[in-house]
């Protein structure tokens, strides 16, 4: 593995187990991005869920335009729309294939990414996303005006919560399973961060300081916004505070969406990889970076990142799992040479 492979077919990656054929490149890469495009999917339905219900502006309004910051899609969503409202915002996450961060532009990119692996996935896998790309991918508006948003983030919530289930009891653990889980891992790290960043600020009103009690009918729904209202309330039944909500969803070990937890697991991941002794340069770089991110969580309180400003370092872990997930790229399905593809270019002209 190294610079002399020339394409992305004949790249090809040790086996993690003994006896199993090599992973192919463009295998690991579907794998990885068809866990990431399925959380990201569940984590839009729910949040859009929790907005519709709970999130409400300073006039009282509710907040559709903090999906569009969580997202960072403005420059996206003002060519398309001219103002934040409820349809527009729905339609932009849900139907419109011109967002790529839309519903069902994911569901399309899941599509392909399955069929790339099919023959690495079950028979019930890939049944399964058969039937839910499809559904996503006939849905319209109309659709979502005739069964109500709630229903439609519910049934989203439902398969994406099957394909894990599914995906769970019957991938076999080579290192197809271990791909998915570094994408798995790394999009709910990500998705947390931004949460965490674009809530904690939304919620906090004009004139008050940084730190001061808010709604905590506003703080419950950054928590349902992370699948984490029952949990956090068997820990905190009494007392929610900003950095009671900031703590557990970046800190504790025992939240499956927590950022300890995923940092976690991503180790442990990278690890597994790293044990074939031909991948071990390769993954000591990405290693590092792992530990360093786990390290500046341990060594902080929630309080002090919050006083030493939050909004800083959701950002620089923002760009560190970037860093993380292009290193896993530049490693693994590396871009060919120059002047290969400038002779594939003319080979398929």
């Amino acid at each position: 593995m190294g610079a002399d492979i020339m394409t992305q077919e004949t790249f090809t990656l040790s086996s993690m187990l003994p006896g199993l054929n090599n992973l192919l490149s463009r295998y690991a890469e579907s794998m990885m991005w068809l866990a990431r495009y399925m959380e990201r999917i569940e984590n839009l339905a729910r949040l859009m869920e929790v907005t519709e219900a709970f999130v409400r502006g300073p006039d009282g309004q509710t907040g559709w335009d903090s999906i569009i910051q969580l997202n960072s899609d403005e420059a996206t969503f003002f060519s398309l729309h001219d103002s934040a409202t409820e349809e527009d915002v729905i339609a932009f996450y849900v139907t419109e294939r011109a967002n790529p961060n839309s519903i069902k532009a994911m569901a399309h990119a899941v599509r392909e990414n399955a069929r790339n692996v099919r023959p690495l996935i079950s028979t019930e896998m890939w049944m399964h996303l058969n039937v839910f790309t499809r559904w996503v991918l006939d849905l319209e508006l109309a659709d979502i005006r005739l069964n109500s948003l709630s229903s439609i983030c519910n049934r989203l919530k439902q398969d994406c919560q099957t394909h894990f289930g599914i995906t769970e009891g019957t991938l076999y653990r080579d290192q197809a399973w271990l791909f998915y889980l570094l994408g798995k891992h790394l999009e709910r790290s990500d998705q947390i961060t931004r949460l965490i960043d674009i809530r904690y600020h939304t919620l906090l009103p004009q004139g008050e300081k940084v730190g001061s009690d808010i709604d905590i009918s506003q703080w419950a729904s950054v928590l349902r916004s992370a699948a984490a209202y029952h949990a956090f309330r068997r820990l905190q039944p009494v007392t929610t505070t900003p950095a009671n909500v900031v703590g557990f969803l970046l800190k504790n070990e025992g939240f499956p969406r927590s950022l300890a937890i995923n940092l976690s697991q991503l180790d442990a991941t990278v690890a597994a990889l790293s044990g074939h002794r031909s991948m071990r340069r390769q993954c000591g770089p990405i290693q590092e970076r792992i530990a360093e991110l786990r390290v500046t969580l341990l060594e902080q309180t929630a309080d002090e990142m919050i006083i030493r400003g939050l909004h800083e370092y959701m950002t620089w872990i923002q760009t560190q799992l970037s860093l993380i997930h292009s290193e896993i790229a530049e490693a693994f399905w590396p871009a060919a040479p120059a002047a290969v593809q400038q002779s594939q270019l003319q080979t398929q002209s």
